[in-house]
């Protein structure tokens, strides 16, 4: 039932200020009406034509979700809104979560090298993080930002001419009261409001100076001014039948040169320039004649709705010169003093060889130079690795506020200014190419750190740190349990709780294990990074991985497909037990459960729009919504986690390849080892006044 009533009779002269339950005045025509209760149940009692305002207050009413126009389709009482909207599937919530990564140093290290070789055989959550976080990175950097000189040029592509698709179309715009309009050729053969040579030309330094012009802006320009020239056209002609006229009469009276003084009209409708006789923007003069035919009040608000096509058709300066300026009659000249502001403090000294000393200073030249100058040789300043050099140009950017490559104040006397060349094998690039473009065709390498750091939204980053984002959409009732597993429990403890690494990771050991796991039954935590989620799968008991392996391969294949088997309603059952993320795994794996998994997105899904972007024939774009029901990608939920029954690392250092023990021979002295009569201990203060 819609929100939205009509409005009813007014209420009556007694109704509208009686708001007693036990009112006894008398039922009149046009004074008072009878008490009565709500039809609904609620308990309130009110006079009868009240009745349509209680329906706009009862709790009881029937009102649709207040997210209805972003899909929810429930229906309820008005007293259950409240409650609705903590599991309304309208009610999503993105997850804003950020943290930082720091860029490596030295890619090129043991552990990241041995890592990226046994990138398949073990799956370590922070290196699947990490490798997610330098995709997105990679997709998001711009070669143009940084290197704007190794761009290609872009060739200028010819202006497209528009074809009408309808011919009628075509003589809307071209007919104007009976006249030809925007460059078509009249009756006379000749164009009647084409743009003058002046127009034109200045429609060439505006395309140099502002880029391309815009062809609809300008066809408009000309459909407003079409009427004009129209009435122009035809008051020229009145006037030219009126000066024949004279013509005649004069002709007739006769002269004493009869032979000479005769103009004939079509001559001097020939001469006549119709461009100069208009008051459109882009005729010659057309100031001068609008001072002199309309008021000042008119002539100014002409100039204020044109006065941008009359500097672009050239009829007026946009600045106006220094010899236009209005100068005072009578003032005398005043002499400008230049002062210097700027004086060097007494404290500041010059260098030795910032000094006109030329027997100790060296003879320099002005002259532009790089790193490409350098004496050095092609293996050692080589091409240099495109990721690299990248991400340190976004680090100086962020870290030093500059570019390497850009001028530098050293004091209030000196500027340094410096260039930066850089070697690279796929310079130069396209207009729009991003990091990951270019580096398609190379050996995956890790740049960025394994450990993260997280930092809110408050604080400033005024650092090198690469930020990242979940960006992930849940339910009002499902955000609260990702915030806690996710980013809180597992993310948070990456680095040395939730997965432990050899301590002699540093040398290139790539040994880790999990240590925490659910207390409620045994499960494992991976990290998908095409979804960029982490997904909780539980371990399968082994007694049940037994009796499946003593199936003969006859029933496999007999019974390959024994859960669709199952009725419809148990199936409905059994997925009312799944988490969000493995419904929407579920409801890829056949048409049958996707219909399964359907019934259960009201109760578990969430619905938002999907935008589309939709293009027209005569070139407009449209953006249209749709309405979308998914899943989230939201696990079980997990309230405790326990450590496993994983061995110490000890166990693993027993056997690790990097972990060398150093087997003494021969005895040797502790520190501590020594006689105190034959050597005297020195203590930190002694040393101290020895060296002095």
């Amino acid at each position: 039932m819609s929100r939205c009533r009509r409005s009813g009779p007014r209420l009556h002269r007694h109704c509208e200020t009686c708001f007693s339950r036990r009112c006894k005045a008398s039922i009149e025509v046009s004074v008072s009406c009878m008490v009565i209760n709500c039809r609904l149940l609620c308990g309130a009692s009110f006079h009868m034509c009240k009745e349509d305002e209680h329906s706009l207050l009862c709790p009881n009413e029937k009102v649709p979700c207040l997210n209805a126009h972003y899909g929810c389709p429930f229906i309820m009482c008005r007293s259950r809104l409240a409650k609705h909207l903590e599991v309304c599937p309208a009610s999503v919530v993105c997850c804003s979560m950020e943290w930082n990564r720091w860029p490596l140093e030295n890619p090129d290290a043991p552990l990241y090298t041995n890592l990226l070789k046994e990138l398949h055989e073990q799956e370590s959550l922070d290196l699947s993080m990490a490798l997610r976080d330098q995709k997105h990175l990679c997709a998001r950097l711009k070669m143009r930002k940084c290197f704007p000189e190794l761009m290609e040029e872009q060739e200028e592509e010819p202006a497209t001419v528009e074809e009408y698709d309808d011919e009628e179309e075509a003589v809307k715009e071209t007919m104007c009261n009976g006249m030809h309009v925007n460059g078509y050729e009249g009756p006379g053969g000749g164009l009647v409001n084409g743009p003058s040579k002046a127009c034109e030309k200045a429609l060439k330094e505006d395309v140099v100076l502002n880029g391309p012009v815009d062809k609809d802006k300008y066809n408009l320009f000309e459909k407003m001014f079409s009427m004009e020239m129209g009435g122009c056209k035809q008051a020229e002609a009145e006037a030219s039948k009126t000066e024949e006229h004279n013509g005649k009469n004069t002709s007739s009276k006769g002269s004493s040169n009869p032979q000479g003084a005769s103009v004939e009209p079509e001559k001097m409708e020939a001469n006549v320039d119709i461009t100069k006789t208009g008051l459109a923007p882009w005729q010659d003069g057309v100031l001068e004649r609008l001072g002199q035919e309309m008021k000042p009040r008119e002539f100014n608000m002409y100039i204020v709705h044109h006065g941008r096509m009359l500097i672009s058709f050239g009829q007026m300066d946009a600045c106006t010169p220094r010899d236009k300026d209005f100068v005072y009659g009578n003032l005398e000249p005043i002499p400008v003093q230049t002062l210097c502001t700027f004086k060097v403090p007494s404290s500041y000294k010059q260098r030795r060889i910032q000094l006109r000393e030329f027997n100790t200073r060296v003879m320099t030249e002005h002259k532009s130079v790089g790193t490409s100058d350098l004496d050095m040789s092609e293996k050692d300043g080589g091409e240099m690795d495109e990721m690299f050099s990248t991400l340190l140009c976004y680090a100086e950017v962020e870290i030093r506020g500059h570019k390497i490559s850009e001028t530098v104040a050293t004091d209030g006397l000196y500027v340094d200014i410096a260039t930066q060349t850089y070697n690279f094998a796929t310079a130069p690039f396209k207009s729009n190419a991003t990091l990951t473009e270019i580096t398609a065709d190379r050996d995956l390498k890790l740049h960025v750190d394994l450990d993260t750091e997280a930092v809110t939204l408050r604080h400033n980053k005024s650092t090198s740190a690469f930020t990242f984002l979940c960006g992930h959409f849940f339910r009002r009732d499902e955000f609260a349990s990702h915030f806690k597993n996710v980013h809180l429990d597992i993310q948070s403890s990456l680095s040395g709780w939730f997965e432990q690494r050899c301590p002699l990771a540093y040398l290139g050991c790539t040994f880790s294990q999990r240590r925490l796991q659910p207390s409620t039954h045994r499960a494992k935590v991976s990290y998908n990074q095409d979804l960029s989620i982490f997904t909780l799968t539980p371990e399968v008991p082994a007694s049940l991985m037994s009796d499946s392996q003593t199936v003969p391969l006859k029933a496999h294949i007999k019974y390959e497909d024994s859960l669709s088997n199952l009725p419809f309603e148990v199936l409905c059952y059994i997925a009312s037990y799944l988490d969000s993320f493995t419904l929407s795994q579920l409801a890829l794996v056949s048409r049958f459960f996707r219909d399964i998994c359907a019934t259960l997105l009201q109760e578990r899904g969430m619905v938002g729009f999907k935008w589309r972007k939709k293009s027209y024939s005569h070139g407009r774009t449209h953006w249209k919504p749709t309405k979308v029901w998914e899943f989230s990608t939201l696990f079980s939920k997990v309230g405790n986690w326990c450590i496993g029954d994983t061995p110490s690392m000890a166990e693993h250092l027993k056997h690790c390849p990097f972990y060398q023990t150093e087997l003494k021979t021969e005895p040797f002295a502790l520190a501590s080892m020594f006689d105190n009569k034959e050597k005297e201990r020195h203590s930190l203060v002694s040393l101290l006044m020895r060296r002095k």
